[in-house]
């Protein structure tokens, strides 16, 4: 399961307000970004090809997460030593077969897996919360695992100035993807008064 919010900033201008920034790869893999919205618009175009590839080779081969893993690996690196990153972190999740995968490669080709990853901001405020929660209850449903990322896109929300209460989560099941977008959490603002130049 991923999640991220749905904005796209000019600088500091909140400019685009409906990015997805989780895409569908196909019905074992998706992929997430962050960063460059324009580098990941580039590289979602070559994944696409990609796909098409596959389905006009009729193998019955589709593109898998840790294929697609190592793929973006070998881009982001040839790009920075081409003097010329995408400024992105990519998240690589879904089913390698019938077992979960989740990787992550940045702009430079650093890549690695694990059980929960976070990016940006997230990596500071809403890693530790995951694993704090994963420590408590290793094994855990669909439902309190959405749940457990809707808080922490909440706490990340409270904590950034420049975030958007608009998200999107990706699911991935044996049955396929499940894409929820536009999702938006419930606040309050009650305690800001307390703050001392809140007014």
């Amino acid at each position: 399961m991923l999640a991220g919010d749905m904005l796209g900033s000019y600088g500091s201008l909140a400019k685009f307000r409906s990015i997805e920034r989780i895409i569908k790869v196909n019905d074992t893999t998706i992929l997430g970004a962050s960063g460059d919205i324009a580098d990941f618009q580039y590289l979602k175009s070559l994944i696409e090809q990609r796909v098409i590839n596959d389905e006009c080779d009729d193998s019955g081969f589709g593109l898998k997460p840790k294929a697609l893993h190592t793929w973006l690996t070998r881009i982001m690196y040839n790009r920075r030593s081409k003097f010329d990153p995408l400024w992105n972190t990519f998240l690589v999740a879904g089913l390698e077969d019938g077992e979960p995968y989740l990787g992550c490669v940045d702009k430079i080709g650093t890549t690695f897996r694990d059980n929960k990853i976070a990016t940006g901001y997230g990596a500071h405020i809403a890693l530790p919360l995951m694993r704090e929660a994963i420590e408590k209850k290793p094994q855990m449903t669909k439902e309190e695992v959405r749940t457990l990322l809707m808080n922490c896109l909440r706490v990340l929300y409270f904590r950034d100035t420049r975030a958007l209460n608009k998200h999107q989560i990706v699911t991935v099941t044996a049955e396929g993807v499940e894409i929820e977008n536009n999702l938006k959490l419930e606040t309050n603002w009650e305690l800001a008064k307390f703050v001392s130049g809140y007014e």
